[in-house]
């Protein structure tokens, strides 16, 4: 038995607690790591920024000069996926992967995501409760399953939107949050936020309604077909993008959730998988590699590949991967992924089409 690692998500400190039964702490897991990857280059995280920008904005180029309905649902989908993609630059942002720099953090992050609405504050905060928890029924924030218990009682719009129209959840869930936990992505006087926090959320949450209000003059200006056009069927697949990705990340009959004490940070974090996207893997900065990054947060896209390569013979059989299309990864988690049993400190997704029990 080993000592069991905690992480301190504000100060980056480690403390040793309780015992455990994996085989390896956090140090071991970090010592094989090039040290390297723990470094963050202002140049390369800056040179993705612009690249998406670029492309975003050649891709509204040529949308706006050809004008044909031909084009836009191939502009609907690539922009949408370029959307994603500065998501995931912002999202390096909030973790301060990309850069050492907190002020070019922020300036980046909400670069980044004010444009395709996200309050880049109250996401960065809440994300890092995410990654704090991941894996721990009680206090993780993201794809989280519910009791079965949870389950039965769930009104049907709350079932529609997290079980049956998962890919349109996240807009939602900036205003309502999930299940079981309350507050607002906007409002400093959210559970999610501390008092410290009031002005980051201020801040954040300002530049959004400017955003929306931005929205408004261009609908005004050129009507409602301009902003479904150019922009509103773009965000829905750039929401359908981070909704997968999350879900799939997070989802999977396989991977055990924790209660109460059997849950470590160390523990939580393995509970997710790596998934191939193809094509699409260098496009949105290899999301997809996602067990190193819940280990260590900290470190930047461009790293998590070879960081990856060097934990896998460490972690064995504890670390996740799937090589499965991802349309078919989809729906087996969609159909059977919908609850876990209302007691057990180590439990796993059921459905009630396809019970399950470990």
């Amino acid at each position: 038995m080993q000592a069991n690692t905690v992480i301190n998500q504000t100060t980056g400190t480690v403390s040793q607690t309780q015992t455990q039964e994996l085989p390896f702490t956090l140090q071991d897991v970090k010592a094989a790591i090039p040290a390297e990857c723990f470094e963050p280059s202002i140049f390369k995280s800056l040179s993705y920024f612009f690249l998406d920008v670029g492309i975003i904005a050649g891709l509204y180029a040529i949308a706006y000069n050809l004008d044909s309905w031909f084009f836009f649902p191939i502009f609907w989908v690539m922009q949408g996926t370029m959307f994603w993609a500065l998501f995931v630059v912002g999202h390096d942002c909030g973790h301060g992967s990309f850069s050492k720099l907190k002020w070019l953090n922020n300036l980046i992050g909400h670069l980044s995501h004010i444009p395709i609405l996200v309050p880049y504050h109250g996401w960065r905060i809440s994300h890092r409760t995410h990654h704090g928890n991941t894996g721990n029924l009680d206090t993780d924030e993201s794809w989280y399953p519910v009791s079965e218990e949870k389950y039965n009682r769930m009104p049907w719009y709350e079932k529609l939107f997290r079980f049956y129209l998962p890919l349109l959840a996240y807009p939602l869930y900036l205003f309502k949050r999930s299940p079981d936990r309350a507050g607002s992505h906007f409002l400093p006087s959210s559970p999610l936020f501390r008092p410290s926090e009031k002005w980051d959320i201020v801040t954040s949450s300002v530049l959004w309604v400017m955003m929306v209000g931005f929205l408004g003059v261009l609908t005004y200006q050129f009507g409602w077909v301009f902003l479904v056009k150019y922009y509103l069927v773009p965000y829905i697949i750039f929401v359908m993008w981070l909704d997968l990705v999350t879900f799939l990340h997070h989802t999977e009959d396989d991977i055990p959730w924790y209660r109460g004490e059997d849950w470590y940070f160390l523990k939580g974090a393995l509970s997710t998988i790596d998934r191939d996207y193809g094509f699409i893997n260098p496009i949105h900065h290899n999301i997809g590699t996602h067990v190193a990054h819940h280990i260590f947060l900290n470190m930047p896209h461009y790293h998590l590949k070879t960081a990856t390569e060097a934990i896998k013979p460490l972690l064995g059989d504890y670390y996740r991967s799937s090589n499965e299309p991802i349309l078919k990864s989809f729906i087996r988690s969609y159909v059977s992924c919908h609850f876990v049993p209302n007691t057990g400190s180590k439990v796993y997704y059921e459905s009630p089409w396809k019970p399950k029990s470990k």
